[in-house]
C-alpha cells in the first residue's frame, strides 16, 4: 500500500493561501512473497526458492517478468554471483495448477517472462539456483537475493530472501598404511588424515569417535594423535583378538576450516582444519 500526499495553494491579489494536506492511499493489485525451502546452505548444495505472487484485482496481469539477481553483491568494484541457476528446474503453477514451462533466462540475472496472473487468482513459481564459488561459508555469512516482478501497468513489486551459511564441523577422513610391503614380524603404521571443511571445530562435545578393525591384527600398539601419545583405556580400546579399535567419544578434535577470498577472482578457497591420529603396531 503506497500513501500519498496533495496541498493546493490559492493566490489572490499579494495573497497566497494553502489548504490543508490531503492524504491518500493507493493499494496495489499484486502482491509478492519469496521464500527458501531451506534457511541454510553449504558447499556445492541447491537452495529451492518459492515466489508465490497474488493479484487481488478483477483484471489479469498478462506478460509478467520475474528477475532474480541470484544474491549478486559488489566485491571489489566486480558484481559477483553466489548461486547458479540449475536449468529445467523453474515450475509455473496458475491458482495450484501446473501451467507449460515460461520463458527463461539463466542469467545471471535468472529471469523468467510471460507469467499471467489471473484476476482474483495467484501464481507460484518455484526454481533451485546452486551454491557456487562465489558464496561465502564462513560462520554468520549469508546470502540475500531479490526478486522483482514487473510488466505493463505494474507497479513493480520487490521481494528479498536471505539464507545463512549452515554451522558446523564438515569432517572427511583418509587412511593410509606404511611401508608397503611390510616384512612378517615388521612394524605397521596407518595414518588417518582427518580435515574439516566446516566452519565449526569439532572439539570434545562433538563427540568424534573412531573406530577400525585391523587386519592383520597389530600387536604392541603405539597411538599418537597431534604428536601426543595416546593411553589405552583412557583415550582408547583395543580387541587384541579381533584387531578392533576405537577412540574415546570427543578424543579426536578438528579446528575450524578458514575462508580465503581471492582478491582478483572474488572465488572463495577453502583451507580446511587438520588433525593427524598415528598408530604403529607389529604384524
Amino acid at each position: 500500500m503506497a500513501r500519498f500526499t496533495n496541498q493546493a495553494q490559492l493566490r489572490y491579489g499579494n495573497e497566497i493561501t494553502n489548504s490543508n494536506i490531503a492524504v491518500g492511499e493507493i493499494t496495489e493489485v499484486l502482491s509478492a512473497t519469496k521464500t527458501a525451502v531451506r534457511d541454510t546452505y553449504g558447499q556445492n548444495e541447491n537452495v529451492t526458492y518459492v515466489i508465490s505472487i497474488v493479484n487481488s484485482g478483477t483484471t489479469a496481469f498478462n506478460g509478467i517478468t520475474v528477475t532474480d539477481n541470484l544474491g549478486e553483491y559488489l566485491f571489489n568494484a566486480r558484481e559477483l554471483t553466489p548461486l547458479t541457476y540449475i536449468p529445467g528446474t523453474v515450475k509455473y503453477y496458475a491458482n495450484g495448477i501446473l501451467q507449460a514451462t515460461p520463458a527463461v533466462t539463466a542469467g545471471p540475472p535468472l529471469t523468467i517472462t510471460g507469467i499471467t496472473v489471473p484476476a482474483g487468482g495467484n501464481v507460484t513459481l518455484t526454481y533451485e539456483a546452486e551454491v557456487n564459488s562465489y558464496a561465502p561459508l564462513a560462520a554468520e555469512a549469508s546470502i540475500t537475493n531479490t526478486a522483482t516482478i514487473a510488466g505493463a501497468g505494474v507497479t513493480p513489486v520487490t521481494v528479498n530472501e536471505t539464507v545463512n551459511a549452515v554451522s558446523g564441523p564438515l569432517l572427511t577422513i583418509t587412511k593410509s598404511v606404511s611401508p608397503v610391503p611390510v616384512t612378517e614380524n615388521g612394524t605397521l603404521t596407518y595414518t588417518f588424515l582427518i580435515q574439516n571443511l566446516g566452519n565449526t571445530a569439532a572439539d570434545a562435545a562433538t563427540g568424534v569417535v573412531i573406530t577400525d578393525t585391523f587386519n592383520p591384527v597389530l600387536e604392541n600398539l603405539s597411538v599418537n594423535f597431534n604428536g601426543t601419545a595416546w593411553a589405552e583405556g583412557t583415550n582408547y580400546t583395543y580387541d587384541t583378538t579381533t584387531g578392533l579399535f576405537t577412540g574415546t567419544a570427543g578424543g579426536i578434535t578438528v579446528p575450524a576450516a578458514t575462508y580465503t577470498q581471492d582478491p582478483v577472482t572474488g572465488a572463495w578457497g577453502i583451507n580446511p582444519g587438520v588433525s593427524t591420529l598415528v598408530i604403529s603396531g607389529t604384524v
